[in-house]
C-alpha cells in the first residue's frame, strides 16, 4: 500500500538490521522503497539491495554535500543507470548549508556536479532526485537553464522528470518546482511540532504531485522522533498528509504510490 520514495538502507545503521526492517515494512504495509545512492563508492551496496529484494529499487548519484569522494563523470552515471533496477539519477542538487568559510563562487564544483547529473538524466530519460538546502535560487536557476522540463522539447528532459525530496523550502520554491514539472516529497519533518509552515504549504500542494518518504535513517516522524528512522515509519508521514488534506490514509497511500509509478515509470521495465 505505501511506498517510501527515498531511504538509505545501505547506510550502516540500517544495513545491519535489514531483515528486521524488511519484516517491519511488511507489517506496516510498506510494499516497496527506493534506495538512494549518495556516492559512487556506495553504489555497489545500494544496487545489491535492489537486486536481492524484489520490493527495493536503486538510484545512482553523488550527493552535493559529499566531498573527498570519487567525482562522477558522465560515463560513470550512464553506465550504472543502465543496470537492472536502477530507476533514477541522484541524489543530486546543491547544498550551501555548510560553506565552512567558502564563498558561493567557491562552490562551483557543486554546480558542475549537479549539471553532470542533469545531463545523465537527459540522456537516460530517468528522473532526477533533487536535494537543495540553502541553495534554492541556484538550484532552480540551473534547472531552468537546462530547459525542457515541462515539455518534451527536442534535447530536453521530458515532463515531470524529477522530485524535490525532503521538501523544507518556501512556498515560492514549491511553486517554482511544480511549474518546472517536478514532484514534491515530504518526510517525517512534516510531523514535527515546529513544522507549521511546512504543513500550511502541504495543504495546497496538489495530491497528484506528492510523494512521501522517510529519508531514513534520519528524520524519524512523530511519534518516533529521535529514533533511527526506517521505511516502516512512512505511514506516519502519510497519516499527517491525510489529516491535513482531509483524506483517508488509504487514499494518500494509493495516490502517492501511483505518483511514484508515474515518476519512476521505468520501475517495471527495470525489474528484470
Amino acid at each position: 500500500m505505501f511506498t517510501d520514495s527515498h531511504c538509505h538502507l545501505s547506510f550502516p545503521e540500517l544495513r545491519a538490521q535489514l531483515p528486521t526492517i524488511l519484516e517491519a515494512m511488511q507489517v506496516a504495509q510498506v510494499d516497496r522503497a527506493l534506495c538512494i545512492c549518495t556516492t559512487l563508492e556506495e553504489f555497489a551496496d545500494v544496487h545489491a539491495l535492489a537486486l536481492q529484494h524484489d520490493n527495493l529499487w536503486a538510484t545512482v548519484g553523488v550527493h552535493p554535500d559529499n566531498e573527498a569522494v570519487q567525482e562522477p563523470m558522465l560515463a560513470d552515471l550512464l553506465e550504472r543507470s543502465a543496470l537492472p533496477r536502477v530507476v533514477g539519477i541522484g541524489e543530486t542538487g546543491l547544498d550551501y548549508y555548510r560553506l565552512n568559510g567558502r564563498s558561493l563562487d567557491e562552490m562551483a564544483w557543486q554546480r558542475d556536479r549537479f549539471q553532470m547529473h542533469i545531463e545523465a538524466a537527459r540522456q537516460t530519460g530517468l528522473p532526477l532526485v533533487i536535494h537543495t538546502r540553502s541553495a534554492s535560487d541556484d538550484t532552480l536557476a540551473i534547472l531552468r537553464e537546462a530547459g525542457g522540463f515541462n515539455s518534451a522539447g527536442e534535447g530536453g528532459l521530458s515532463s515531470a522528470r524529477g522530485v524535490f525530496h525532503c521538501f523544507t523550502e518556501t512556498e515560492a520554491v514549491a511553486r517554482a518546482a511544480l511549474d518546472l514539472g517536478f514532484y514534491i516529497s515530504f518526510s517525517g519533518i512534516v510531523t514535527f511540532r515546529n513544522a507549521g509552515d511546512l504543513r500550511d504549504l502541504l495543504r495546497w500542494i496538489p495530491l497528484e504531485r506528492l510523494l512521501i518518504e522517510t529519508d531514513s535513517p534520519y528524520l524519524a516522524p512523530v511519534p518516533h522522533r529521535g529514533k533511527t528512522n526506517s521505511p516502516a515509519f512512512v505511514p506516519f508521514v502519510a497519516q499527517q498528509v491525510a489529516e491535513i488534506k482531509g483524506l483517508s490514509v488509504v487514499e494518500v497511500a494509493r495516490a502517492t504510490s501511483h505518483n511514484f509509478d508515474q515518476l519512476f515509470d521505468r520501475v517495471v521495465a527495470k525489474s528484470c
